[in-house]
């Protein structure tokens, strides 16, 4: 825009300048627009992404008992991943915005005012120029016409001095017309070359002056409004740039997370969780009728006839299921013992706390005895006798437990026993599976259907209380898995019984 010897066209590219100014503003607003569309779209992507991990996140039930398998805590941990990963591209719209979009905005706006300015300078300046010239040529035009009307009066008195019939007083009369008419002249001679200066030297001073210093000016404003958007432009690549690492950490941890999955782990796993320890059934014995021996002492196999057939099945008698007992007596042998060391170690966190807290007030108590201002010793009292009540129970029923644990073949904490050696807990032997489903006073209708189940897997229901199923085979699920990994389905024949959780695929 500088006017100099080489750039001389410049002074009179106002328009073009306008223009070039003009669209760089536009430029700048557009890439505002530009990046505030991004942000939008990553603050979507955000969101939809964390959608989509809170979708898929495990929520209690079933989901947390398979959370302890490697494969599963895996995809969660990708979940987790995931939402982080969601968090950092809200961490670029955030900075976009408020680097960029309102950076720039406020820039623009700063830009636009002064642009105005400069261009009303411009204008301001012509039109003073213009009015000078406007003055300038009318000192011309009147200089032009006294001239004119005083070279008419000096041929008037030369005239008149020539003829002979003129008087003195003729001569004398035109004579000073035509003087007053040269000097009039003379006086707007003096104004229009006054005129004409002071047009020239503010035409200089708008050319080499005022216009060069507004176009440097403009040009200075436009420099830095590219510097500016280049600015911009640095920067939604640089917020980019800065979240990569934490990105980059994230997907790390999705690598991680692969890597931690182990097949042989979680099949270990599942198979502790589920092994039931039951003994697989010994061979049918042959009763030879023929020799004409009445097989003895056959009253368990009729039992257990009448358990799993029955007239139309075991289940198909009117009953209840046996209720949850207190000894885990319904359950097989390893679930079983499972279950009563997983009650073991909660009555022994139970009572470690009873026991701190034992402690503290006995040394509550001696601070109390100690110095009676603090309180009362024997307000303490009722506390600590609830507490000792509280131990003296959770003893008794941890010394009950381990001997159910010790019955069912687990291997008992000695050192609990050992505690509670004093105390003689009666156990309670009467739940024996036999005797409990030989009462068919017991049993009582089911609750209603609960749903459909397909069979995965054959099943040959020879366990006690189970029934048996073909791959494929359509099933009425009568009951849920309660954590013990068998459900209780119902045959079209009308058998029902338990099968292994896992066997099934409830629809």
């Amino acid at each position: 825009f500088t006017a100099t010897a080489e750039n001389w066209i410049s002074l009179d590219q106002y328009e073009n300048i306008e223009k070039h100014t003009q669209s760089g503003l536009d430029l700048t607003e557009r890439y505002v627009k530009f990046v505030k569309e991004r942000v939008d779209i990553e603050l979507n992507y955000a969101k939809q992404l964390r959608n989509l991990s809170k979708k898929y996140t495990r929520r209690g039930g079933k989901e947390e008992l398979d959370s302890k398998f490697s494969n599963h805590q895996a995809f969660q941990d990708i979940l987790t991943e995931l939402n982080d990963y969601a968090g950092q591209r809200e961490v670029v719209a955030e900075k976009l915005t408020t680097m960029v979009c309102a950076e720039l905005t406020r820039h623009l706006h700063e830009l636009k005012i002064e642009r105005k300015g400069h261009l009303a300078e411009y204008k301001k300046a012509q039109q003073n120029l213009e009015l000078s010239f406007k003055c300038m040529e009318n000192s011309k035009k009147k200089f032009e016409k006294e001239w004119r009307e005083a070279e008419k009066a000096i041929q008037q008195a030369e005239r008149i001095e020539q003829e002979s019939a003129s008087t003195k007083a003729d001569v004398d009369k035109a004579k000073q017309l035509s003087h007053l008419k040269t000097h009039i002249a003379d006086e707007c001679k003096n104004d229009y070359a006054a005129n004409l200066q002071k047009y020239n030297t503010e035409q200089k001073g708008l050319y080499y002056i005022e216009i060069p210093s507004i176009f440097n000016k403009l040009q200075d404003m436009d420099e830095r409004r590219v510097v500016k958007l280049a600015e911009g432009y640095r920067l939604f690549a640089e917020t980019e740039k800065v979240v990569m690492p934490i990105i980059a950490k994230c997907l790390d941890g999705i690598n991680t997370a692969s890597s931690k999955t182990s097949e042989k782990q979680d099949s270990q796993l599942f198979i502790e969780l589920h092994k039931t320890g039951l003994v697989p059934p010994a061979d049918v014995e042959f009763e030879d009728y023929s020799q004409g021996i009445k097989p003895a002492g056959s009253d368990t196999a009729v039992n257990q006839t009448k358990l799993r057939i029955g007239k139309k099945g075991f289940f198909n008698k009117k009953r209840q299921k046996p209720p949850s007992l207190e000894d885990f007596s319904h359950l097989p042998p390893e679930q079983r013992r499972k279950r009563l060391q997983q009650s073991i170690d909660e009555i022994n966190k139970e009572l470690q706390k009873e026991k701190d807290q034992s402690v503290a007030l006995e040394k509550m108590k001696e601070v109390y005895v100690s110095n009676s201002q603090l309180g009362d010793p024997n307000s303490l009292e009722p506390q600590m006798t609830q507490t000792c009540q509280t131990i003296h129970t959770l003893k008794g029923k941890l010394a009950k437990y381990e001997a159910w644990l010790s019955e069912a073949g687990g291997e008992t904490n000695t050192s609990a026993i050992n505690n509670n050696q004093s105390r003689t807990v009666p156990v309670n032997t009467s739940h024996n599976q036999d005797n409990f489903y030989e009462d068919d006073d017991f049993y009582e209708d089911f609750d209603d259907p609960l749903g459909q189940c397909t069979a995965l897997y054959s099943f040959d229901g020879s366990g006690e209380g189970t029934v048996c199923m073909q791959e494929g085979e359509l099933l009425t699920l009568m009951e849920k898995d309660q954590g013990d990994g068998w459900v209780r389905v119902r045959r079209r024949t009308g058998d029902e019984g338990y099968v292994p959780a896992s066997y099934v695929k409830i629809s």
